[in-house]
């Protein structure tokens, strides 16, 4: 391997970075450096008196090589490589030492370790350019297709940002319906707007668009690929309804024999085991739930099948997987709520309800019509106590942070 002539410039920084580096010292110490045929320090390397200092000094030292050593690369690493480009350096034999944030204000009250530090960030710098070889950046062709996984409001916010310029866009949601937890809230924060009245229109907008695919009740089954062309497995799972045909009466939910926990509900309320997952989902369209029919435990039970008018069930439906091809990745699969199950004090009572069953409670919409009554039996609670941290800032026993939630939603 050849070797390198290099050349080392200390920026000051004005004194961001000379105010606790000795940047003389760091000078004197790096020009005994094995390769190093040029060092000099001045108080503003990103001026455009500092880079004309370093493209004379390129010139008349015949360097090919250089060292910045200044603040983040993230701010001024472009700036430099392009001076060194400009030289007929390959950018990629200039590399930036950060001895403003990693060093001078790390070590603000501390001089002489500042400045012992700068040097040790300097000298493994050089050894890093020693080897670094002459780079030629390459164009790679990108699908401009987006895969958006979670159809809650930031996913569908991101489809139609992302949609709207003129890209395609596949959004995955798990569940049946889009709107994910904003469509479970009685209001929302400041105006206390009725939230579905807020987020439906998001919603028809998202399915109506037509550069936006939307697989609902359907997950991510693989992801293989890299950055600009990522090739994607959505498994669409079977909803034993055809959509196509079903005019979402209900009379099938309604003659359902079968009733399990509603999720959107916080298991405040039963669902069938066909069911919609509530009255303003988007597709508006229903489900049978495997898990829980009759039919798909003995075989027997074929009620739905019988009192649908327009023949819309088939229990014969598999699963669809779907193959497609896209350039990037937005993931905004949501959260869930930290169990009760796991602090026994709380799950043992009926009454101790987590912030989305009260909001289920507070919804006009809600298995309570929106009066505050108590689960186990139904009667209207004369206080309401909210206890705060539940799960969080206990290092030993749940998480050790804050949630930054829960005190902003009870006020």
């Amino acid at each position: 391997m050849e070797r390198k002539r290099i050349g080392v410039f200390v920026c000051h920084c004005g004194l961001n970075i000379a105010g606790s580096v000795n940047v003389e010292k760091v000078v004197e110490e790096i020009k005994k450096c094995p390769g190093v045929v040029h060092a000099e320090n001045y108080i503003y390397m990103c001026s455009d008196p500092g880079q004309d200092l370093i493209r004379k000094a390129i010139e008349e030292k015949q360097l090919d090589a250089v060292v910045n050593c200044n603040c983040s690369p993230s701010l001024h690493e472009n700036t430099f490589r392009g001076v060194a480009s400009s030289q007929g350096i390959n950018p990629y034999h200039c590399e930036i030492a950060n001895i403003r944030e990693w060093c001078s204000w790390a070590h603000a009250n501390d001089p002489e370790t500042a400045t012992k530090k700068a040097i040790q960030i300097i000298q493994s710098t050089i050894e890093r350019l020693r080897k670094n070889e002459a780079l030629t950046p390459m164009v790679v062709p990108i699908t401009k297709k987006v895969l958006v996984i979670g159809g809650g409001i930031a996913g569908m916010q991101a489809a139609l940002d992302i949609a709207n310029s003129g890209y395609q866009v596949y959004l995955v949601e798990k569940s049946p319906s889009l709107g994910g937890h904003v469509t479970q809230l009685s209001g929302l924060v400041l105006t206390m707007e009725n939230a579905s009245c807020n987020i439906g229109p998001i919603m028809e907008e998202v399915v109506k668009h037509p550069l936006i695919d939307v697989f609902t009740y359907s997950e991510v089954e693989e992801v293989d690929g890299y950055v600009g062309s990522f090739n994607i497995k959505v498994r669409r799972k079977a909803t034993s309804v055809d959509p196509e045909l079903c005019d979402s009466c209900g009379l099938c939910q309604e003659k359902c024999p079968q009733t399990v926990p509603s999720e959107f509900d916080c298991s405040l309320s039963a669902r069938k085991a066909i069911y919609r997952p509530h009255a303003g989902a988007i597709p508006d369209q229903f489900v049978i739930d495997r898990d829980a029919c009759l039919y798909f435990h003995g075989g027997e039970c074929q009620i739905c099948k019988e009192v649908c008018p327009q023949k819309a069930i088939d229990y014969s439906r598999e699963d669809i997987i779907d193959e497609i091809k896209v350039g990037a990745i937005v993931v905004a699969t949501g959260y869930d709520l930290y169990p009760k199950k796991v602090i026994e004090e709380y799950e043992e009572d009926p009454d101790v309800l987590d912030g989305l069953q009260f909001e289920r409670l507070l919804s006009p919409q809600g298995p309570t019509k929106g009066k505050i009554k108590r689960p186990s039996d139904g009667k209207v609670p004369k206080e309401v106590v909210f206890i705060q941290c539940v799960g969080s800032r206990d290092p030993e026993n749940h998480k050790p942070y804050c949630s930054r939630i829960c005190c902003m939603y009870t006020a």
